[in-house]
């Protein structure tokens, strides 16, 4: 049964955060029970604030202590708005960030009056409730508070528990940026199209068809692994082996995958403090 905190207060509603606070509204979050501060709102968050009545930029020092506080601002504009917010975290408060690179020790420093924790990594798919999410919590959030994580999560997608705040770093790499390489995968898609002769507009859109219904294929045959799906398609001698010798040969898709995956987790390893 989804378990809803009593009062939460959302610091920043960019993409990801006004994301959250609308699957947060749609999954059953009372809108009384969230207020939202971000102080260059986009038409789309103050609308939503609007259409549902929740306070969107109430005073700090009106509000009562939260029972979240879910921190979603730019992670190099922690500084200053840890400085504005940290007076309303309590102790019973949970301090849930989705900032990349700041680790619960960091978190802590900061909100030096509460204990509880949770550092997740959500990616961009939350905006349509096809989010993943993977988090980890340090060992002073109690089990009803991990309950508010699950569900304020996943309102917007699947969500995961980490054991090792480490891992983040690897959830960064693959699901946290994992999207972007999707997307790039349907650009050279569409410019390889482009090269054997196809119109440009053509060519996008039979990348992005194919792509996005590969993709729901793959969901609506969750009980079938990618691996099966991708044999289902190639003929021996046909077309599609012949791209995938070149695909899985030395230095292929396996290899460069993992050569990005692996700077990405590098750098999120660097970005760490």
């Amino acid at each position: 049964m989804t378990q809803w905190p009593d009062r939460v207060v959302l610091v920043g509603a960019g993409k990801m955060g006004g994301a959250m606070a609308s699957g947060w509204l749609d999954a059953g979050l009372a809108a009384s029970s969230l207020a939202i501060l971000e102080p260059n709102p986009s038409p789309e968050v103050a609308a939503l604030a609007s259409a549902r009545e929740v306070a969107l930029n109430p005073e700090i020092a009106a509000l009562a202590t939260p029972d979240v506080m879910a921190l979603a601002v730019k992670p190099q504009s922690l500084g200053p708005v840890a400085a504005q917010v940290a007076p309303l975290a309590g102790e019973g408060t949970l301090v849930l960030s989705i900032l990349a690179g700041k680790t619960t020790a960091n978190l802590r420093t900061r909100f030096p009056r509460a204990r509880a924790f949770v550092r997740a990594m959500p990616n961009t798919p939350a905006a349509i409730r096809r989010g993943v999410t993977a988090a980890y919590a340090n060992f002073e959030v109690n089990a009803a508070q991990r309950r508010w994580s699950e569900s304020l999560f996943g309102a917007v997608g699947s969500f995961h528990w980490l054991e090792d705040e480490t891992a983040i770093d690897a959830v960064t790499a693959i699901s946290g940026s994992g999207p972007a390489y999707v997307f790039a995968l349907t650009e050279a898609l569409a410019a390889a199209a482009e090269k054997l002769g196809l119109p440009a507009d053509l060519s996008m859109r039979l990348a992005r068809g194919t792509v996005e219904g590969a993709g729901e294929l793959m969901r609506r045959q969750s009980a079938t692994g990618p691996a099966t799906l991708r044999r289902d398609v190639t003929s021996p001698g046909g077309t599609t082996a012949a791209a995938l010798a070149v695909l899985q040969g030395a230095g292929g898709l396996d290899a460069l995958i993992a050569r990005a995956a692996a700077a990405a987790c590098a750098r999120a390893g660097e970005m760490a403090g």
